[in-house]
């Protein structure tokens, strides 16, 4: 593999990991506060993916997709949370699996019903297109980098919530001990409710950036869903540090292992053999290193503390 594939597989590799963070940031505070396992995060993801498409569509403008994609995410966050999610808060995992993963049916359903089966292409902003020059031989998709930039910058900002604001403090602290936190006087429902709906959005957002390079369609936050549970194990639950390393980690792990170990794999195999069990392998080394971390740090790389 020449240096400039490697360079171009590395960029995918932390783009796809800040696509992971936004969906896994909200899944991890859910998780960590609230003690609430929440399988229908994924279908907030895709909701976003449909609301930004369709907003988009209507308004000729892939911005003003975007930015009322935004708001209705939020909404449809805090409407599951009332309508479904906090009937769950005291029953056990099992029930709230259940119940979330009878949400994923609706919604993909529901999803199915309005927009139909057939996937959704989302043009990509004009603004965006076409590729920049990084190096003699190598242009890179300057879309692919707006999403790596906006992701980060949406990373920053959500530490500078988390860390250095008082509502951030809570949410730090109800992560660590919720019990304690109601029981000096703060409304943990409204708490609840808050981060809810900022994990919605986050999720919702991902969905809307990630739409112009992969197809819309129902079903799509369900592969998502599971690998943001494994960055969200690695990273440490309810840590938003360890979701952005963890979400990083298993973006460069997953993409370079693909590109990989296919040509490492044609030192001793046929190239066919070699493509396959590549491909197959590429797919197994995510969950490898989660055993591994947790073989090491069974509470992830950087748990929760209180705040």
């Amino acid at each position: 593999m020449t240096t400039q594939l490697l360079l171009i597989q590395a960029l995918n590799g932390l783009q796809y990991g800040v696509l992971l963070f936004l969906v896994a940031a909200g899944l991890t505070l859910v998780f960590g506060v609230m003690d609430f396992i929440n399988l229908a995060h994924g279908v907030q993801y895709m909701l976003g993916a449909y609301l930004g498409a369709s907003f988009a569509a209507l308004s000729g403008s892939f911005w003003a997709g975007l930015a009322l994609a935004l708001p209705a995410t939020l909404l449809a966050g805090l409407a599951l949370e009332w309508l479904v999610f906090r009937h769950l808060y005291a029953r056990d995992h099992l029930a709230q699996v259940l119940a979330t993963f009878g949400v994923i049916l609706v919604l993909n359903e529901g999803a199915r019903a309005i927009w139909g089966s057939a996937p959704l292409q989302v043009p990509m902003p004009e603004a965006l297109s076409g590729g920049i020059q990084l190096m003699p031989g190598l242009n890179y998709p300057v879309y692919r980098l707006a999403i790596l930039a906006a992701g980060l910058g949406t990373a920053a900002l959500l530490w500078l919530l988390v860390e250095r604001t008082r509502v951030g403090a809570l949410v730090r602290a109800g992560a660590a001990n919720a019990p304690m936190v109601a029981a000096l006087g703060v409304d943990i429902h409204r708490l609840f409710m808050l981060v809810f709906g900022c994990g919605a959005m986050l999720a919702g957002f991902a969905g809307v950036m990630a739409a112009p390079i992969l197809s819309v369609e129902p079903g799509m936050g369900d592969s998502v869903l599971i690998t943001a549970f494994v960055v969200i194990v690695i990273g440490g639950i309810g840590s938003v540090r360890g979701a952005f390393l963890g979400a990083v980690l298993v973006g460069l792990v997953e993409t370079l292992g693909r590109a990989l170990l296919p040509d490492l794999l044609r030192l001793v195999l046929a190239p066919s053999p070699a493509r396959q069990a590549g491909a197959a392998l590429g797919s197994m080394l995510v969950y490898l290193a989660m055993a591994l971390v947790l073989a090491l740090r069974p509470r992830g790389l950087f748990p929760a503390r209180a705040g």
